[in-house]
């Protein structure tokens, strides 16, 4: 049996928020789901729009599960970025939210990138 810290960090999510460019990058890490990851999400987004950055790409590199609820907080986020005039992308998207994307019928409704650099430039264009 694991230790409670052990078990909290499992079932937890962090987000660390760096900065490139210009351009706000959230790492998130853990699991994106109803409950956990979502509102830490939104938190996290909002605050760097609050902070002056219209440019914001969340890297889902180290997401290890994602669930509708946390689907429907990225939507969320487009669409607060959308009316703050603020683009918002997505990078290392892991194979599983990808095909959640996909069953969804949001693949295109995001810029999706594997190359953090590529991902930085495409918002010079």
């Amino acid at each position: 049996e694991p230790a409670s810290g052990v078990q909290r960090e499992e079932d937890g999510m962090e987000i660390t928020t760096r900065e490139s460019h210009g351009v706000a990058i959230l790492d998130v890490e853990g699991k994106v789901t109803h409950g956990i990851g979502d509102v830490k999400l939104r938190e996290a987004f909002v605050k760097a729009l609050d902070g002056g950055k219209d440019k914001v790409l969340i890297n889902l590199e180290g997401v290890k599960a994602m669930d509708s609820s946390g689907l429907g907080e990225l939507i969320r986020c487009r669409a607060t970025a959308a009316s703050r005039g603020a683009e918002i992308k997505l990078l290392n998207v892991n194979l599983k939210t990808y095909k959640l994307l996909t069953m969804s019928r949001l693949i295109g409704v995001f810029d999706m990138y594997d190359d953090e650099a590529k991902a930085l430039a495409s918002f010079e264009g």
